[in-house]
């Protein structure tokens, strides 16, 4: 059953398929969410948040996905609301071609204010085109906008540290700098999960101090975490830990 009556008339003015569309998303609001959700992204201003849960807006993002208003609003930016962001992400997921997914990020990433929206995406037709994927997400890593760069490192966390491992791209993601705490923290949750894909290759970035103090205890802490790291690399990394470096 539809959880919003999803009309399929087209109208003429872009100006009518966004007050829709927002009028669809208020619908779905649930207050409390919204004051639980507005806290975990400091980024954003709590005014805009709606609060919507993302297992209610994956099932709206299906009812209107192309439609013509779904197109529309993909033309539309900038938006207000994060939930119109997020929207914008799962939409952007079922996109056919990949030259078209490609341009629609360019054009999206730039707007991309908070880490809940970035992460949220999982494109599909990546999975289709690794052989010339990091091309474009090396173009991402050297963007100067913090969640563009997220963005690229997430997707070779996701695609390259298991059968399509290659050490090249993990040399050249320790080599990233910033100063942005939502780079870092992915940097560390790239560095964690190839610990526990990758270990006999990340350990050694770990050994050789490869990565910035913050990222390298960072990635300890995180690796300490997971279940997929076994208590004799949790004793051997807590040996690593870095402190007061200069």
């Amino acid at each position: 059953m539809s959880i919003y009556k999803v009309t399929k008339k087209y109208y003429n003015n872009s100006g009518d398929f966004m007050k829709k569309i927002l009028d669809e998303l208020f619908s779905l609001q649930d207050e409390e969410y919204r004051e639980f959700n507005s806290k975990l992204i400091p980024t954003v201003a709590k005014e805009n948040v709606i609060g919507i849960r993302i297992p209610v807006l994956r099932k709206y993002e299906k009812e209107i996905r192309n439609t013509e208003k779904a197109k529309e609003f993909l033309n539309s930016l900038p938006h207000k609301y994060t939930e119109e962001y997020n929207l914008h992400a799962l939409l952007l997921e079922n996109i056919k071609s990949y030259e078209d997914t490609v341009k629609a990020l360019n054009e999206f990433l730039p707007f991309v204010d908070n880490w809940a929206t970035c992460d949220i995406m999982s494109i599909k037709i990546f999975k289709k085109h690794l052989d010339i994927l990091p091309e474009q997400l090396d173009i991402w890593l050297d963007s100067t906008h913090t969640y563009t760069i997220r963005f690229a490192i997430k997707m070779y966390m996701t695609y390259y540290l298991d059968e399509n491992f290659n050490i090249s791209y993990m040399t050249k993601i320790s080599k990233l700098r910033s100063d942005e705490y939502y780079v870092n923290m992915m940097l560390s949750w790239y560095f964690a999960t190839a610990l526990a894909k990758q270990y006999e290759t990340a350990i050694k970035f770990l050994e050789e101090k490869k990565l910035s103090e913050w990222v390298h205890n960072k990635t300890i802490q995180k690796a300490i975490e997971s279940y997929r790291i076994t208590d004799e690399q949790k004793t051997y990394l807590r040996t690593l830990k870095r402190t007061g470096e200069s």
